[in-house]
């Protein structure tokens, strides 16, 4: 029976969509499962804004079901405190995906793109007044227009 679970579990957790931090694995499976992605600037340990919406937005269960019909999520962090920090090449990669995606700098910063990626909108910071719903209506209001 334990085994059972844990096998489960595995199973569970490798389907379960999550945040990817690799853009060009992450373009791929896009163009393979003919999503688009989401790509999310943030400052894990130090942007409060990030935080509030990783939590209220990324974490709710209405974001993490449509996503995970729709989208390729992506994330290039920018933490700040030495416990947190990435490997060189992940964060070279994180530099070059800011570079051409997010030249100001801006955190939270989410951008939603094409799989081939072309930029179809952009959202700057995190207001007060978006919701998980909201944030998902944006994204399909972008999507019914696409062809």
């Amino acid at each position: 029976m334990k085994i059972f679970v844990l096998s489960l579990l595995a199973l569970l957790t490798a389907t379960a969509p999550g945040w990817q931090v690799n853009f060009d694995q992450a373009k791929a499976e896009a163009e393979q499962s003919h999503k688009l992605i989401l790509l999310n600037f943030s400052g894990s340990d130090w942007c409060g804004p990030c935080i509030k919406l990783k939590k209220d937005i990324f974490e709710s269960a209405e974001f993490k079901e449509f996503s995970s019909e729709h989208l390729i999520l992506v994330r290039a962090d920018f933490p700040r405190l030495s416990k947190n920090k990435l490997a060189a090449t992940q964060e070279a990669h994180n530099e070059a995906l800011a570079e051409k995606y997010n030249k100001q700098g801006k955190f939270p910063f989410t951008v939603l793109l094409e799989p081939d990626g072309r930029v179809l909108k952009e959202w700057d910071g995190y207001p007060q007044s978006m919701t998980a719903g909201s944030f998902m209506a944006s994204i399909q209001a972008v999507t019914s227009n696409r062809k």
